[in-house]
């Protein structure tokens, strides 16, 4: 069963950091593209972090670029976005995402960073 299981997110004060992971059943993620999105309140989903079968060619959005990284373990099955020097605007639901031959979607995690 193709599945992906987040978790790490939380409630921070500005500056702080969380790591979010993302579990992946069902495939490997060494295979697929992978991808961290966000959702706030009242806004449309975005992409925050592209990770590509090649890891060095990872991409962020310009909005996280420089304090979000995504990563991935491939012993572990998982998929990681790193985020430091958080900021209020980046209150968001968090949601993996793995897409190529097939689309798939975690549950997704709240984050909330208070001013």
């Amino acid at each position: 069963q193709i599945q992906l299981v987040e978790s790490g997110g939380g409630l921070v004060h500005t500056g702080g950091s969380l790591r979010l992971s993302c579990l992946v059943r069902g495939f490997s993620v060494t295979n697929v593209f992978m991808s961290w999105y966000r959702q706030a309140p009242g806004k449309q989903r975005e992409r925050v972090a592209r990770l590509p079968l090649i890891e060095s060619q990872a991409t962020v959005a310009d909005s996280v670029k420089g304090r979000f990284t995504i990563s991935r373990d491939a012993a572990k099955n998982e998929v990681y976005l790193q985020m430091n020097n958080l900021e209020p605007e980046d209150t968001a639901v968090y949601y993996c995402y793995g897409g190529g031959s097939f689309d798939v979607w975690g549950q997704g995690t709240q984050v909330t960073v208070l001013a």
